[in-house]
């Protein structure tokens, strides 16, 4: 996709042809080999790093003219720092391993037209003293385009990159996701995984996506989709291949005959149904020592309106007893099973999958997770979120 970029766009096209080693970094316009001059009237070199609007693979106009610079503060050719440009100074992790030290301001009158302007004209700021002191010095040293990472998204993911946030994001990427189960709350914990950067999003069910399925299910169904009755897996993996491009399904039931297609999964969502299979996979994701998250939805209609309680139940390596004691059920149904009721509603489906997600989100340091509990409730009609085994 990074390559297409600049074969679609002129601006970004023109950089290359005019010898700028320029990439696409996540969501990040890099220029790297940018000669500056010291404090000691040195030449070194550095990059320029800007934020990046597309819509698609088409360029915006830079939608901030402030820049990110990794190397130390550029001087003009008598060593005396460049204080026009100046807007702040701190190392700030980027993601997708870029770091940076200073970020710099300047902002022509009516703004950048495009990349090419910004980019050539702070390339030109830094540079332009380089070269009074080294008359060779260039930023234009590309040879030929370097070798670029093959991003998991079929387009360039900017959100998280344009609010400082990439290095958290970073922290998703090793992940191998399976998500057992795509009803209701299935399908809305795919819609927000799907939006990470994670390695691979695999997933399971054998049943049909029929019309009530899309009445609880995320975004809108046409009715030519429900007439092709397709499998589950099938028709979620259509709708967010478009986005993520490493989604692996499976339309069989779980069961003993297929635990091995759980292999390799780092974290698996289960929003099955209770029963032999689910303690088979709870096993099975122990004994290859991955972390699992398990959802439950208790609801009753009573005096004319519904009430219920939500359950989120996380189990990791280092700690499972409490899914063996009562937190997780394996035999289902009966009168003392508060999450044996079918009744499902898609915004409270969501919200259970949105709590699901934030734990594993808090498992892998993206979020702040002071309690760190690891079986939480939310009831509706007080309005209550309640953590338990805490670690």
């Amino acid at each position: 996709m990074s390559h297409a970029l600049f074969s679609l766009n002129d601006d970004l096209k023109r950089l290359r042809n005019e010898g700028y080693v320029v990439q696409i970094v996540g969501g990040f316009l890099v220029m790297r080999n940018v000669p500056y001059v010291d404090n000691s009237r040195e030449v070194r070199s550095g990059t320029l790093i800007s934020s990046l609007t597309l819509a698609g693979d088409q360029t915006r106009r830079p939608d901030t003219h402030v820049i990110h610079f990794d190397g130390e503060y550029p001087c003009t050719a008598d060593g005396r720092p460049i204080d026009q440009i100046r807007h702040q100074s701190q190392n700030t992790d980027l993601g997708n391993g870029l770091v940076a030290k200073h970020s710099f301001s300047s902002k022509p009158e009516g703004g950048y037209e495009d990349y090419f302007h910004k980019m050539t004209t702070y390339a030109a700021i830094l540079s332009g003293p380089a070269e009074v002191v080294d008359g060779n010095a260039t930023p234009r040293t590309m040879k030929d385009p370097e070798p670029e990472e093959e991003s998991v998204f079929n387009y360039t993911e900017t959100a998280s990159d344009r609010v400082g946030i990439g290095a958290l994001s970073d922290l998703l990427k090793s992940d191998v996701i399976a998500i057992i189960g795509l009803g209701g709350t299935g399908g809305y914990i795919l819609d927000l995984v799907a939006k990470t950067p994670v390695a691979e999003i695999r997933l399971f069910d054998s049943d049909e996506f029929l019309q009530h399925n899309a009445f609880r299910a995320p975004g809108a169904a046409s009715i030519e989709e429900l007439r092709q009755v397709s499998k589950k897996v099938d028709y979620f993996k259509a709708a967010y291949s478009k986005m993520h491009r490493r989604i692996v399904t499976c339309n069989e039931a779980m069961g003993a005959t297929n635990l091995d297609k759980l292999d390799g999964v780092t974290l698996a969502f289960l929003s099955m149904d209770a029963g032999e299979e689910k303690r088979l996979v709870v096993e099975k994701l122990e004994a290859i020592g991955a972390s699992f998250i398990d959802v439950g939805m208790g609801l009753e209609l009573d005096a004319g309106s519904l009430g219920g309680i939500l359950r989120v139940t996380a189990s990791t390596p280092d700690m499972r007893r409490h899914v063996h004691n009562g937190r997780v059920s394996f035999t289902g149904g009966g009168e003392k099973d508060l999450y044996s009721s079918n009744i499902q509603v898609a915004d409270l489906n969501a919200l259970n999958a949105v709590l699901a997600v934030v734990k594993w989100k808090k498992l892998r340091g993206f979020y702040r997770d002071l309690e760190r509990e690891h079986h939480c409730t939310y009831t509706t009609d007080g309005n209550m979120l309640l953590n338990g085994d805490t670690k």
